[in-house]
């Protein structure tokens, strides 16, 4: 990693924001096609959530002390992409921004950043850019049940990304409850780690998957993945439950234990299918992925509802928004796993380096794949419709607030709050720390009504903040 980079203003040809996948990729792409490239990560080093490092790693993977990658998939990919990256680096054709994130993003392009950790000392800098390329990533959605707001309960990347960072288990004992593939992966390094995984509630069934074989065909190495996961459980001896859910956490001052229960297709809860896990340390949940928005809707690219019912920006061939010279990548033009980021990321990266050309970046058939097979794993694991009748009317919903399910229903019942800033307004839902990112999702849906899910107007109000990341007043006061 280089050193903070001290200057207050850098004026490149191509910015990217994120490093992770998406954001590696795009990178590389620009400066080997010749543009002059800033990259601003709130992290430590390139890598994003996917291929996230060791706390205490701070220098480049070097070919005597190369980590094997354990715990990773597509280490391969991450080692030529940052090898790539710090050539690129040291040939002075990349400026690499660490330790910060954007709070601000105006067109034209000009960056405002601050430090990601407020005491780490890294210089904040303003970057401007003829072209951006937002590669932010996404983060854990989350569906409220009665509980969840005891400590001991996780997003299930959060657990991830704690045994990645610290090399060790924030419990002993832990049930792992939503949908999707992510799931496995979450279990498997608890299993590897040490910790016992007392089960895996899957709330969809492997029969979802009939519809969509030949999308998930054309991707085979998923299949293997699932196959080395199988053999994984039966070796930790992991029971992994389908159409089941935890209907509420339990626990006095931290989690204890769970309640579960079958559900339908629908995720209705089947009677008498209940039952209890005790001695619980942890709860992680794990609902898809809901994409970063901020940035994007801040600078008014056009949007839509994708299948697994997230906001997601829209791109052409060569993944530029409809703002000229913006171009997205990654988990914000739909949430499709790391292989898909990088081939968005490399596409994006070329394109935003040779904004004069008339021939498009030819979208690889292997994107083509992978985006099929993204839309049919969110057809076969979505969020159950049902799931508001899991609520009581005094379950948290947002945690900052301290919102209940039943103050979010007579706002919308009886003060007509049916979008997520409404419900803001009459609730204070999504106005805490986290800005509406843990609950944002949920609040929506409860406001838009039974059976009914929010439009892109209600999740785009919900992304849309003057400030993306916390910033010091000083800052805000140094401004021009």
């Amino acid at each position: 990693m280089s050193d903070a980079v001290s200057s207050s203003t850098i004026s490149v040809d191509v910015a990217v924001v994120g490093a992770g996948p998406a954001g590696l990729a795009a990178a590389v792409a620009a400066a080997e096609a010749g543009a002059r490239v800033a990259v601003v990560d709130a992290g430590a080093q390139p890598g994003g959530q996917f291929w996230r490092h060791a706390r205490e790693t701070v220098q480049p993977e070097a070919a005597d002390d190369q980590p094997d990658g354990h715990g990773h998939h597509g280490w391969s990919t991450y080692l030529d992409l940052r090898a790539r990256f710090d050539a690129a680096q040291r040939a002075g054709r990349i400026t690499y921004l660490p330790g910060l994130q954007v709070w601000m993003a105006e067109p034209g392009f000009t960056l405002h950043t601050t430090p990601a950790v407020a005491s780490s000392g890294t210089v904040p800098a303003t970057v401007t850019a003829s072209r951006l390329v937002l590669c932010p990533g996404g983060y854990d959605r989350q569906l409220p049940v009665p509980g969840w707001e005891l400590p001991g309960v996780m997003a299930a990347g959060g657990i991830q990304a704690f045994i990645k960072a610290n090399g060790v288990l924030p419990g002993k004992r832990f049930v792992i409850a939503g949908t999707g593939p992510f799931l496995l992966p979450v279990a498997a390094g608890i299993a590897e780690a040490g910790g016992k995984v007392l089960a895996v509630l899957e709330s969809s069934a492997p029969s979802a998957w009939l519809p969509h074989l030949a999308a998930a065909s054309g991707v085979p190495g998923k299949a293997l993945e699932g196959a080395e996961y199988a053999a994984l459980f039966a070796r930790h001896r992991i029971p992994y439950r389908t159409r089941s859910i935890v209907t509420e956490v339990l626990g006095s001052g931290r989690a204890e234990g769970v309640r579960t229960a079958k559900v339908d297709a629908e995720g209705r809860v089947r009677p008498g299918t209940g039952r209890a896990y005790t001695d619980v340390d942890v709860v992680g949940f794990g609902w898809g992925f809901t994409p970063q928005m901020e940035l994007p809707v801040s600078l008014g690219v056009d949007t839509r509802i994708d299948a697994d019912g997230s906001l997601v920006g829209v791109v052409d061939e060569r993944q530029q928004s409809s703002v000229p010279g913006l171009f997205l990548a990654g988990e914000v033009t739909g949430v499709g796993g790391a292989t898909l980021a990088v081939l968005e990321g490399l596409a994006a990266g070329a394109a935003a380096a040779r904004p004069d050309s008339t021939t498009p970046v030819k979208q690889p058939a292997a994107i083509t794949r992978h985006r099929r097979f993204a839309q049919a794993m969110h057809q076969a694991h979505p969020v159950p419709a049902a799931w508001p009748d899991w609520l009581t009317p005094d379950t948290t919903v947002c945690r900052c607030e301290e919102v209940t399910a039943g103050e979010i229903t007579e706002a919308r019942d009886n003060l007509g709050a049916r979008d997520a800033r409404s419900l803001k307004s009459f609730t204070r839902a999504g106005m805490g720390w986290c800005q509406g990112r843990v609950c944002g999702f949920a609040a929506a849906c409860l406001g838009a009504g039974p059976g009914e899910a929010p439009d892109a107007g209600s999740l785009a109000g919900s992304a849309k903040r003057p400030l993306a990341a916390p910033v010091a007043i000083g800052e805000l006061a140094a401004l021009d």
